[in-house]
């Protein structure tokens, strides 16, 4: 049975995360297993590169599925039109890709990159997009304790408590803040994998930095605790965007 890559973006600010849960049809992975399957006519199950948490959107996703079908990632189907036209409005697909047998959304994904926006002036046109802080950043103080995080392996005091991992440990290439303009910033992170919840509170404590609060030194001692008290609170999640996962070419037909 042929396997298929679907890359797909979605505003995630009115959804219950990407994962299906129990309790509530409003998911992503739901909405899409649902749409597809009509579209295919056949039941299709899908595996995405990895969860998001409610309210937190992706510009850049990929999810993996089987399907008896050996023409989805043809343009001449039109497949990816009649998907668009179906599902709701904060989710678009992109592209379809035939994959190898064996190919996995998740565990193949390289590299993927998260991108977190700040504004620090009241704007109606960002309030819904971006986290509105008061007064200047210290953006200096913020790109030093983010460069000390290429040095971390386990990032146990940024992940949620009680999860079922079996290890806290991350690769960090990139980690470092943008200033966009005047009161625009942008917090972007490459890692070969994310803890839950492990952006939301990073950015929390690098602005805990950002506003003196905590000093460099204070921050490296609570990475070295491991413990989730002891670091900053997790920022909202609908200024965070899932932006780029990296594959390697050779799980592409």
């Amino acid at each position: 049975m042929p396997r298929y890559f679907i890359q797909l973006s979605y505003n995630g600010t009115t959804f219950n995360g990407w994962q299906v849960q129990d309790n509530t049809k409003n998911t992503i992975q739901h909405i899409l297993q649902e749409k597809l399957s009509i579209i295919f006519s056949e039941p299709i199950e899908i595996v995405g590169c990895g969860r998001t948490d409610a309210g937190v959107s992706a510009k850049d996703y990929y999810a993996h599925f089987d399907s008896n079908k050996i023409d989805l990632h043809l343009p001449d189907t039109n497949y990816i039109y009649k998907l668009n036209k179906i599902l709701p409005f904060e989710i678009a697909i992109k592209k379809i890709y035939h994959v190898t047998d064996t190919a996995s959304a998740r565990f193949d994904a390289e590299f993927r990159t998260y991108e977190y926006l700040i504004h620090t002036y009241k704007n109606p046109f960002l309030h819904q997009s971006s986290l509105f802080i008061y007064g200047e950043l210290n953006v200096d103080l913020m790109n030093e304790a983010a460069d000390y995080l290429l040095s971390v392996i386990d990032f146990t005091s940024f992940s949620k408590v009680n999860t079922q991992n079996k290890t806290n440990n991350c690769n960090v290439i990139f980690a470092q803040w943008i200033k966009q303009n005047e009161h625009e910033y942008v917090f972007k992170i490459t890692a070969n994998r994310f803890l839950r919840n492990m952006v939301r509170a990073v950015v929390g404590t690098l602005l805990e930095i950002a506003k003196e609060k905590i000093t460099l030194e204070e921050f490296k001692t609570i990475i070295e605790n491991k413990n989730r008290s002891d670091a900053g609170m997790s920022v909202n999640a609908h200024a965070l965007y899932l932006t780029e996962i990296t594959y390697p070419t050779t799980i592409f037909c």
